[in-house]
């Protein structure tokens, strides 16, 4: 379990400073509906999109490690760490001091994970869940991205980002899922790994993640898409960890009354965080397609 949490943090950190340099590549280029695949091709043209890469493949490596040793329940919501990470790498990459604010989002939220972890008392369950387990996260997920992505039609800015980072949140923890089974499905034969249903699936779900952050980060600041897509992948994550892998929280007496207060405790700083980083972040240039 410890290896697991230390893994998950450090996944966190370079989660944050992927998402700063995609979002900050995303917002040169121009706005495209959601899904549309012209975006990734122009932003794999970017130099600073594609450094951003470096860290994301770091820190998927990290998750990927984390789920190995722990469940899923408790490395996705490690992982929300990573909205307050982002306060602070914001703070240094627009080279000023941080605010107070920023401080108390970043003390809020990481004690509320660290109470959260705590008193849920989570036990992993099955490595490799029966394929009839995923069929009812498959479609409520796919449903949930499927109405983000129709109503952010309609809008526009932060509202906008904020529905694609929902979306986003939702396609990401049935990723992390998907990791965790075929990296529990690998024992030294990699060619039935890459051709089994769960390898194909994570590939697409992964795309379609991919795609809809990108077009959360063009609308609007970092806070609205990234603060959306933090609260709903941890959310996500232990929904799908109970209902598929079968793992357990700790859901009686006292320690209920515990769990809320630490969730509250989380929201409350994902919320300080978002509403932090919204003032503080200057409008980006736009660069027009040629």
């Amino acid at each position: 379990m410890v290896t697991a949490l230390l893994l998950a943090v450090a996944a966190a950190f370079c989660f944050a400073l992927s998402a700063a340099l995609h979002q900050r590549a995303a917002r040169q280029q121009q706005p495209r509906r959601a899904l549309d695949p012209r975006l990734l091709l122009r932003l794999l043209r970017s130099r600073l999109w594609l450094s951003g890469w470096l860290p994301d493949s770091a820190g998927a490596v990290l998750q990927a490690t984390a789920l190995r040793f722990g469940p899923l329940a408790l490395v996705q919501p490690v992982l929300a760490s990573g909205l307050f990470m982002a306060v602070l790498v914001e703070a240094v990459w627009d080279r000023r001091r941080v605010r107070p604010r920023d401080l108390t989002a970043v003390t809020v939220g990481t004690v509320g994970l660290a109470v959260f972890l705590v008193v849920a008392d989570i036990r992993a369950g099955v490595s490799d869940p029966a394929p009839s387990r995923w069929w009812g996260a498959g479609v409520l997920a796919g449903g949930v991205v499927a109405s983000c992505v129709a109503v952010s039609h309609r809008l526009t800015g932060a509202a906008r980002g904020a529905v694609l980072g929902v979306a986003s949140g939702v396609a990401y923890s049935v990723t992390a899922a998907l990791v965790k089974t075929v990296v529990g499905r690998y024992h030294g034969d990699l060619v039935t790994v890459l051709v089994d249903w769960r390898f194909l699936a994570l590939l697409l779900t992964g795309l379609v993640g991919l795609l809809l952050n990108q077009n959360a980060f063009q609308s609007g600041r970092l806070a609205a898409p990234l603060t959306a897509l933090t609260l709903t992948d941890p959310v996500a994550s232990v929904w799908i960890g109970v209902t598929v892998f079968g793992e357990t929280l700790a859901l009686t007496g006292p320690r209920l009354v515990g769990l809320g207060l630490a969730v509250a405790a989380i929201t409350a700083g994902i919320f300080l965080a978002g509403r932090s980083s919204e003032v503080s972040r200057p409008a980006p240039h736009r660069v027009e397609p040629s």
